[in-house]
């Protein structure tokens, strides 16, 4: 099967993907529908808004933190079908919710499932991936998540035709998210497991399996054996000094540095200010004099821009030009375009002026267009490659949970106040962070991984499994080790 089965699984996984982009682009309609702000009576910049939007967030945290604890018990693959049937609960909850609690309790759950879904698709598909086509294997996620955003619009715009007495307008959009939910709880029953996955619970003939067909191109035996043993040997070294717990990470130096870098780029994207255009651009628009349903046609308009971006970058640049050069490429470009989005509008404060407002939705445009071709697709494959075995499950879940959507949660709930206070000038907050700490983090020390398998990228850190446990901690694995091994003898006595 080899290349395009490949692809296929991880295009199915990403469905997950999908609702990420899905449940978070939806409440940009939801929240300028004037059937929705009528019936919870409220307004788009409210802190009822924000609150939608950031317990979202906040139940996403939660849902990533989780996958770390699962996702090494039960498998890549139960972990992403669990997520979507949580979130196939949560939209039902939104569907039909008739008091803001329900509306609240549904946000909570959808979260919970999409921070799940969030660390655990690219941890599957990186597991899954040939070296030579990670990026764009991994890409594809944040594809979909692009592709969610435009689908959310769409079905928004369109359901913003629903007379304002009409509930269409927005529980129409918040029920469709059930039926990618649906389907990959479903299908993800016939996909297989990741095979390090596999390797690494000792069922090696799957593993070996499963190989074949995400690789095998009727030439490359040779290479699918070495493949084979050089996870099956990594994993052995791997198992050899585990130590459980979450604590872990932080103490072994090779592993601190790897999950510092894996959560800071998440912390990074979340700081060039796309979440906050994202979920608030209606805000913007308004700001900019674009109103009513001319509004939202430009929303959707601007969700179409991202993935067009995402899809040509990720099939011919990602694994050329690698990691850490669009990294930087784009903290610099989102910089200097967020300082012209500032100006305009600090100039255009009644949004009266067309041509003013015109260059706003323009920089607004390129800002979404520089995040493809950057930190969109970069971020999500940088975070599950870095990451070693052990701590693989673990450390997506900690680089997600905290760097992605606990900060994700935070500007979510500040962000429409941020903007009604002040306007213009909380795109500098955005600015400074880029080119104060995004920018030298990345340059100093972030290292280019394309074309390196997944123990390749060990060695670039220094060491294969590879590093050595402090030596209070080795005492205590082996007197843990003896311990065990006398209850065993006890019990067999």
């Amino acid at each position: 099967m080899g290349k395009i089965f490949n692809i296929s699984l991880a295009v199915f996984a990403a469905l997950g993907s999908f609702l990420f982009g899905y449940d978070s682009g939806v409440m940009t309609d939801v929240i300028a529908s004037q059937n929705f702000l009528d019936y919870f009576e409220t307004t788009s910049t409210s802190s009822i808004i924000g609150a939608i939007n950031s317990t979202f967030s906040g139940g996403a945290v939660f849902g990533a933190l989780f996958g770390g604890l699962v996702m090494d018990r039960f498998g890549r693959k139960r972990s992403i079908m669990f997520g979507a049937m949580v979130c196939t609960v949560g939209a039902v909850l939104q569907t039909a919710c008739y008091h803001l609690s329900m509306m609240l309790i549904g946000r909570i759950l959808t979260g919970f499932a999409v921070g799940l879904l969030s660390m655990g698709v690219p941890v599957y598909q990186s597991e899954s991936a040939h070296p030579k086509v990670r990026g764009l294997i991994v890409g594809i996620a944040q594809q979909m998540i692009g592709v969610g955003f435009v689908v959310s619009t769409w079905v928004g715009y369109g359901s913003a035709h629903a007379p304002d007495s009409s509930s269409v307008q927005w529980r129409v959009p918040l029920a469709v998210q059930l039926i990618p939910a649906a389907i990959l709880a479903v299908g993800m029953i016939w996909m297989p497991e990741s095979p390090r996955h596999l390797i690494a619970t000792d069922r090696l003939e799957e593993g070996m399996s499963v190989l074949r067909k995400l690789h095998y191109d009727g030439t490359n035996d040779q290479w699918i054996q070495e493949e084979f043993n050089e996870i099956k040997a990594t994993i052995d070294a791997e198992k050899a000094m585990t130590v459980p717990g979450w604590a872990i990470m932080f103490k072994v130096p090779q592993w601190r540095k790897r999950l510092l870098q894996g959560t800071f780029v998440q912390v990074f994207t979340q700081l060039t200010g796309i979440n906050v255009i994202n979920y608030y651009q209606t805000i913007m628009y308004e700001d900019l004099g674009i109103t009513g349903k001319r509004n939202l046609l430009v929303a959707g308009i601007y969700n179409c821009v991202g993935p067009l971006a995402n899809l040509i970058f990720i099939i011919f640049l990602i694994d050329r030009v690698g990691r850490k050069k669009p990294l930087m490429f784009g903290t610099i470009a989102i910089s200097i375009v967020l300082i012209c989005e500032g100006a305009v509008n600090s100039q255009n404060l009644d949004g009266d002026k067309e041509g003013l407002s015109v260059a706003g939705v323009f920089f607004l445009f390129c800002v979404t267009a520089i995040f493809s071709l950057s930190f969109g697709p970069c971020s999500w494959v940088y975070m599950s490659e870095v990451m070693p075995f052990q701590i693989r499950a673990r450390g997506n879940a900690f680089a997600t949970g905290i760097g992605n959507w606990l900060v994700s949660t935070f500007f979510n709930q500040i962000s429409p106040i941020a903007l009604g206070d002040i306007g213009w000038k909380y795109y500098f907050v955005f600015v400074a962070f880029n080119c104060l700490v995004t920018l030298p983090t990345i340059y100093f020390t972030f290292k280019e991984t394309k074309g390196l398998s997944l123990e390749e990228i060990d060695v670039l850190f220094g060491g294969r499994a590879l590093g050595a446990l402090p030596e209070n901690l080795k005492k205590q694995q082996h007197l843990e080790a003896e311990a065990d091994k006398e209850n065993r003898d006890v019990e067999n006595a």
